[in-house]
């Protein structure tokens, strides 16, 4: 990763349906353009946990329209930053790369109230990874 290219970020999780997807949608929505945003699953559902979705959609994100994805090796190897939350070993290791595994409840089959200490972990989780990787330009 150099100063002038933007760091890609992968989140994988098993579905690509909750975890994975607050998260992208959280570093979209913090670092703007600063970051380009991937997401995958191992074993993606066929649709985004719809009690994510109320839960961002509290926050004034919306991820309704995001799709889950299958995990690729191409996806891990345009990475520079791959973050799993329970997946295992169902990622691929590249030498190079940074990996991080964020141990996060499962929202799956879970209420709101449930969700929103999730998303909340996710939202604190992204806030320091976008310090490290892409803090916002100092103003001249």
């Amino acid at each position: 990763m150099t100063d002038t290219a933007k760091p890609t970020v992968l989140f994988v999780c098993v579905h690509n349906a909750g975890r994975s997807q607050m998260a992208a949608g959280y570093l979209q929505a913090l670092a703007g353009d600063r970051v380009q945003v991937l997401s995958a699953g191992s074993a993606p559902k066929d649709q985004i946990n719809p009690v994510a979705v109320e839960a961002m959609a509290e926050e004034g994100i919306d991820i309704a329209g995001n799709t889950p994805k299958v995990l690729t090796v191409e996806a891990v190897k345009e990475s520079d930053v791959v973050i799993t939350m329970g997946c295992g070993d169902a990622c691929p290791i590249f030498p190079g790369k940074r990996y991080e595994d964020w141990e996060l409840d499962d929202p799956a089959g879970q209420g709101i109230a449930a969700v929103r200490p999730i998303r909340d972990e996710i939202r604190t989780r992204i806030e320091a990874l976008i310090a490290e990787i892409a803090p916002a330009e100092e103003a001249a």
